[in-house]
């Protein structure tokens, strides 16, 4: 009889398609993982559906988007190794706070509840959604330039417009918000169990080059977790950018986290 394959959920964040996950999906597939690639609830198929019809995506939130994964999550065998980047590392936080994960790698995680510093650089990469309230109720489409600056600002020109063209859908403008004024707000949908002491391992990982969640903020995210007797921990990147997890360096992350997974004994016999 053959063994069961250990599941992992890939979670994406705002302006990915879902599809972006495919490099990552089949190397895990290889590795002896069962691999899922959902999009966000009303998240077309396609990259080129997706951008037709912004309007499928518009005033979805945090709350909409978690209720969403943990649906998918509770249909599946076993609980799956969680992955995510960006808004996606927010979701992993949740959803493994809750019991629905084995195992947790969140990459550039949007900032949780708690979470102070608030540089610059990330002030710039979300005005484009924050500098107009009414994107709230909208979706928002980043311009490429916006893209460069947010997402590919280690990596050459021409390779952030590529992926640009690749991957860049309209997205949601209210989990941004959300996650902006979660420290004022009481029930706020970006809080997370960060003193849980029986979630499964939880990996942050950094870019020390990020515009988006500069490593300031992720390290903020990690620290927040030091009240909790589950394993927390950090690997940064130092000349990586927001990017890391689908430029043309995104198998060192990938292998950074396969072999975490490893040594925590969460991942595939070996």
């Amino acid at each position: 009889m053959a063994a069961t394959r250990t599941p992992v959920v890939f979670i994406h964040g705002l302006w990915l398609h879902a599809t972006s996950w495919q490099a990552w999906a089949e190397l895990f597939a290889a590795r002896g993982y069962e691999p899922h690639t959902p999009g966000w609830p009303g998240e077309p198929d396609t990259v080129a559906a997706a951008r037709r019809h912004p309007e499928a995506v518009a005033g979805i939130g945090i709350d909409d988007v978690t209720a969403h994964y943990t649906a998918i999550i509770r249909a599946l065998d076993t609980p799956p190794v969680l992955v995510g980047h960006s808004f996606g590392g927010l979701f992993v936080q949740k959803l493994l706070a809750a019991g629905l994960g084995s195992a947790g790698v969140a990459i550039d995680p949007a900032q949780i509840k708690g979470v102070k510093p608030l540089p610059f650089a990330q002030l710039r990469s979300g005005f484009p959604v924050l500098g107009n309230p009414a994107n709230r109720k909208r979706s928002v489409a980043l311009t490429k330039s916006q893209f460069r600056y947010g997402f590919g600002n280690a990596i050459p020109a021409d390779e952030s417009d590529t992926l640009f063209d690749a991957w860049t859908i309209p997205s949601p403008g209210r989990p941004l918000f959300e996650a902006a004024f979660a420290n004022f707000t009481g029930n706020s949908p970006a809080a997370v169990d960060t003193a849980n002491p029986t979630r499964g391992p939880l990996l942050f990982i950094s870019g020390g080059k990020d515009h988006t969640v500069p490593d300031v903020v992720t390290r903020a995210a990690h620290k927040l977790y030091s009240n909790s007797p589950a394993c927390t921990d950090l690997r940064r990147f130092p000349d990586r950018g927001h990017s890391l997890a689908l430029d043309s360096g995104w198998t060192e992350i990938a292998e950074s986290a396969l072999e975490w997974l490893t040594a925590e004994g969460v991942g595939p016999a070996q």
